[in-house]
């Protein structure tokens, strides 16, 4: 008899003990929702401040390179402007220079240019143009083959 009654006490009870269940499970999924939400908020503010700290640090290295290059323009044209009274841009410029006291060392003059000019004239063959290619070119005796 007891087993019946323990049978009837539970078919009058079943749907509360379902209910009862249904409950706990509802709190227990409610607090694991709850603490997901809270971990997805935390990682949430971990990426965005890894982010931020990534922006940031893009911009500091974005500055430095600006200020490097700026720098290194600077200094281009300090000692770009250093040799400036040495570069010699044009015909008149050489003129001018050579017509000074360092110029006359540097520079040649304009005979010493022909001469040299001749000289080239004067070599075998600089001054003949090329053929029309009418004649053939004969191999040279005993060559080694070409290894094909």
């Amino acid at each position: 008899m007891k087993a019946a009654a323990l049978l009837e006490l539970l078919r009058r009870l079943a749907p509360l003990l379902t209910i009862a269940g249904l409950a706990a499970a509802a709190l227990y999924l409610r607090a694991e929702l709850v603490d997901a939400r809270h971990d997805l908020a935390l990682e949430r503010s971990q990426a965005t401040a890894a982010a931020e700290r990534a922006r940031r640090e893009r911009a500091e290295i974005v500055a430095a390179s600006a200020q490097r290059e700026a720098k290194a323009t600077s200094t281009f044209a300090d000692r770009l402007a250093a040799r400036e009274p040495l570069i010699v841009h044009s015909t008149d410029t050489v003129r001018e220079y050579a017509q000074t006291d360092a110029g006359r060392a540097l520079c040649l003059g304009a005979d010493r240019v022909r001469a040299i000019d001749a000289l080239d004239a004067a070599r075998p063959g600089a001054g003949a143009a090329a053929g029309r290619g009418d004649g053939a070119l004969h191999p040279v005796a005993g060559s080694p083959p070409t290894g094909r």
